[in-house]
């Protein structure tokens, strides 16, 4: 599929969408010109970008921002700083980074993001580690501290924390001195939650599961729900919230009906989670946050499948249709 060609510019391999629809919309490009760094922008040739749920949404047209047609999809890249524009003095050029948001799309071998995007990757991570951190950990930062404000010694369930929001999550957590609680949908799922912090793992797909949940709170419930999957499960965390518990909601794929009397009976709050409204000075927080867990050791990405760029529509439909995650889905250049 041919797409816009500018005579005597760099060209490079990109994920294009024409329109919005299922996974197979988005196709590979071989002609695309690589994007040049604005003021204030930095130009990266990128080796892993990371897949969200959310650029799926995008892509099916049914999130509430439509990006322009046609479009590359993408925020988490990690690769090393070919150029800088005008006014950039974070990063230089061969500098290895990895960013929470780009401007042209990080499903291509070069991405052009906005300098306050753009984070050093330490070396003792990979380029697809880099690719995992972005959205993932900001949003859980966003969820836990910001909207919330949980503090240390209070309990956290993470209903569904296998993925990368949730991996992000259960080891945040951990490293906050909360008490954590993670589900996941398989056996290699609930490994994969103790194994990055949670002291309690369930299976969210056992009957009675949140019998057992309430169990483990000695029938007290949790101060927080970090959620998923609210279609699904939004009317239980009601019920398994204790007093002025918190559901931080992070991920929706369709409606539910819940009794609000059951935020009476605990004067309990549902909140929602949106990481494009966190303002410059809540960002540095959780950078700074996030760059002393991978000093000390605790944020380490956990990769699941890696795919091809070409693969960019197999991994849109396994993220969706996977019987459960193990770890974060990224494509790799």
């Amino acid at each position: 599929m041919s797409c816009h060609v500018m005579s005597g510019s760099r060209l490079m391999r990109a994920i294009r969408a024409t329109e919005f629809g299922a996974p197979s919309v988005l196709k590979l490009c071989s002609d695309v010109s690589v994007p040049q760094p604005g003021h204030k922008q930095v130009l990266i040739r990128v080796y892993a970008c990371g897949v969200n749920p959310v650029e799926t949404y995008i892509r099916a047209g049914t999130y509430i921002r439509k990006p322009t047609l046609p479009y590359t999809p993408g925020s988490d890249v990690a690769g090393v700083v070919e150029r800088v524009g005008e006014g950039v003095t974070v990063v230089k050029a061969g500098d290895r980074v990895f960013t929470t948001a780009t401007v042209s799309g990080g499903y291509a071998e070069y991405t052009v993001a906005a300098d306050d995007c753009v984070h050093k990757l330490p070396d003792a991570f990979d380029f697809s580690q880099g690719a995992a951190i972005g959205i993932p950990y900001f949003t859980a930062y966003r969820a836990i501290v910001h909207k919330a404000h949980l503090k240390a010694g209070e309990t956290i369930l993470i209903h569904g924390a296998s993925g990368g929001v949730g991996v992000a999550a259960c080891q945040m957590s951990r490293a906050m001195g909360l008490k954590v609680l993670g589900t996941a949908g398989t056996p290699e799922g609930m490994k994969l939650v103790e194994s990055n912090g949670a002291h309690l793992a369930f299976n969210h797909r056992e009957d009675g599961y949140t019998e057992k949940i309430m169990e483990a709170t000695e029938g007290r419930g949790v101060d927080v729900i970090v959620e998923m999957l609210s279609n699904v499960n939004l009317s239980k965390d009601l019920q398994m919230l204790a007093y002025g518990g918190r559901v931080a909601i992070v991920g929706s794929r369709g409606s539910i009906e819940i009794n609000p009397r059951d935020t009476m009976v605990k004067e309990s709050c549902i909140m929602g989670v949106a990481l494009n409204f966190a303002t410059p000075e809540e960002q540095k927080q959780c950078a700074a946050l996030l760059f002393a867990g991978m000093e000390t050791g605790w944020l380490r990405p956990v990769i699941g499948s890696q795919y091809s760029l070409d693969q960019a529509a197999k991994a849109h439909h396994d993220i969706i249709q996977s019987p459960g995650a193990t770890g974060k889905i990224v494509l790799t250049m």
